[in-house]
């Protein structure tokens, strides 16, 4: 994987890539949850890289593509990989995005449905305003003076801890928190500008139609907001298939990265 740049009028984002494979289509492209980064898929990389061409980035403001303005909206994140992957020639994306990161990817449907030729949310949740009561938007909203006032220490347990299950998930997810420490008043500011940007996009009310195959993936301990009782709505709803990853958290791809894999592999041989 080969680190490269794409410059914004907010900042540069951080990306890596790899597009030397066995097949040329489809590419997979990773995107990292919120305040996570490039390393939480390494174990997707590690299982994916020469099979297909692979791309993976640090979401704007996040890790290295950091300093950054923090003044843009999802549909902007969704925009800027739309031009990272013409940079890269990634014709047929198929974007493999865990919390957030799915967020991007139904983004990335909405303004351009005919370019995306697989989607796959890992511990996601739909976009659509209709999954979501007045209540919890409202939460979303005024997220970051909770992450800037809570005790860093006790911040950094219950955020590795809450977001993984196995000694692996919960390492990397701490190992990513600290790229923040010593800046907490940055981590609170990214983490809630990320929610705010959510809570605007749903308020769209857009259709986020998801027209391309598709596969839900969602970890039974999944103890991050709502996830567990979005995913049931989102598959009731769409009729897009779901697999429960019996003993993960939020990151059920670090918890079970190889049955995660297995699932990728097998959507993407379907392609």
């Amino acid at each position: 994987m080969k680190e490269r740049t794409y410059m914004t009028p907010a900042g540069t984002i951080h990306y890596w890539v790899n597009s030397t494979a066995r097949h040329s289509t489809p590419q997979l492209v990773f995107l990292p949850g919120l305040t996570a980064d490039h390393r939480l898929f390494e174990k997707q990389i590690e299982c994916f890289e020469g099979q297909y061409p692979l791309l993976v980035w640090d979401a704007p403001g996040h890790a290295a593509s950091w300093p950054f303005a923090l003044n843009f909206r999802l549909a902007d994140k969704a925009k800027w990989l739309d031009e990272i992957l013409k940079q890269e020639g990634f014709e047929q994306p198929v974007i493999v995005g865990q919390s957030m990161g799915g967020y991007v990817g139904q983004a990335y449907s909405q303004l351009f449905p005919d370019k995306l030729h697989g989607f796959i949310s890992i511990d996601s949740a739909p976009l659509q305003r209709s999954y979501m009561n007045a209540a919890e938007l409202w939460m979303l909203k005024r997220m970051e003076p909770v992450y800037r006032f809570y005790p860093w220490k006790s911040l950094l347990k219950a955020g590795s801890r809450g977001a993984a299950e196995s000694e692996y998930g919960i390492g990397l997810m701490r190992s990513m928190m600290m790229t923040y420490d010593g800046d907490q008043k940055r981590y609170a500011r990214l983490s809630g500008h990320g929610f705010r940007i959510l809570a605007e996009a749903i308020e769209e009310d857009l259709p986020y139609e998801i027209r391309c195959p598709a596969l839900l993936i969602c970890g039974e301990k999944d103890r991050a907001g709502f996830c567990l009782r979005y995913n049931k709505a989102w598959h009731k709803k769409t009729g897009i298939p779901i697999e429960w990853i019996k003993g993960a958290g939020h990151n059920s791809n670090t918890d079970e990265p190889d049955l995660v894999n297995r699932l990728i592999a097998d959507f993407v041989s379907t392609l």
